[in-house]
């Protein structure tokens, strides 16, 4: 099934919102399943008229009768997640930048204090009538006026300066360590920070920034040593025992079955 992914028209949401899908009743015969692989996003989903069940490394939407929204939110999974749809009615699903998310909750601890959230109690209690109402517009484009008016409306402003700037030390390949020292703090403080702020610890989300950029870089590099060495591995055996790690695959499998060519290489069929 092609799914269209929309990337926010408004420039403050585009900062933290990579964008978001929706599944509507038309495109219910249409899907089926698919295999979505570790990422560092913060993933928000609303169903209605559907429920969705988590077993492990697999996540089931089937029909409801309810007339009331089902949320749920991903922010950590560390092997590949099938999804697995049963006619849904209509879904929206949100993907939030790291740290993202922190702008549109209170607390983000309740967000990320396990690993798959149902439920709409992290978030305000406007969140179910607002999303039934989206669900009710006839147009796509009223949909996402609507959908961006309301992230608006929950938009904080929070200085989140020193988190971002830890990201960017992990994202350099520096080690860990050095990074919690170069910044006054123990590394189990850093890690507490992160596992607070973004779901995953230090070494998890450098994991998954590595991974993900071999499958951007991919598009204009395709041997796999220049990929080890542009994506700041070890070596070439450290690549393939974290593709191992997160896909279940070696590299030359993955890249058989993925279309790197693709604008958002977010979900895997």
């Amino acid at each position: 099934m092609n799914l269209e992914f929309f990337t926010p028209q408004n420039d403050l949401l585009k900062r933290y919102i990579e964008g978001y899908y929706f599944i509507s009743e038309k495109q219910a015969g249409q899907v089926a399943k698919y295999w979505t692989f570790p990422n560092n996003y913060c993933i928000v989903t609303a169903n209605f008229q559907s429920s969705i069940n988590f077993k492990e490394n697999m996540i089931s939407i089937v029909p409801s009768t309810a007339e009331h929204i089902y949320m749920s939110v991903v922010s950590r999974y560390k092997h590949p997640i099938k999804i697995c749809y049963e006619s849904p009615i209509h879904e929206i699903t949100i993907y939030f930048k790291p740290l993202g998310i922190n702008h549109f909750v209170g607390d983000p601890v309740k967000i990320f204090n396990q690993d798959h959230q149902t439920g709409t109690t992290a978030f305000d209690q406007d969140f179910a009538p607002a999303m039934q109402k989206i669900f009710t517009l006839k147009s796509r484009e009223e949909q996402n006026v609507a959908l961006e008016e309301y992230w608006l409306s929950k938009f904080m402003a929070k200085d989140l300066t020193f988190l971002a700037g830890l990201l960017m030390q992990i994202e350099s390949g520096d080690k860990i360590e050095h990074i919690a020292e170069r910044n006054n703090i123990s590394r189990k403080h850093l890690n507490e920070l992160m596992l607070k702020n973004l779901g995953k610890s230090a070494v998890e989300y450098r994991k998954i920034y590595r991974f993900r950029n071999v499958i951007s870089n991919r598009k204009n590099i395709k041997k796999l040593t220049e990929l080890t060495y542009e994506n700041l591995f070890f070596d070439q055996s450290h690549l393939i025992r974290d593709f191992k790690a997160l896909t279940n695959i070696n590299p030359k499998s993955f890249f058989k079955e993925v279309d790197t060519g693709l604008p958002n290489v977010w979900r895997f069929i």
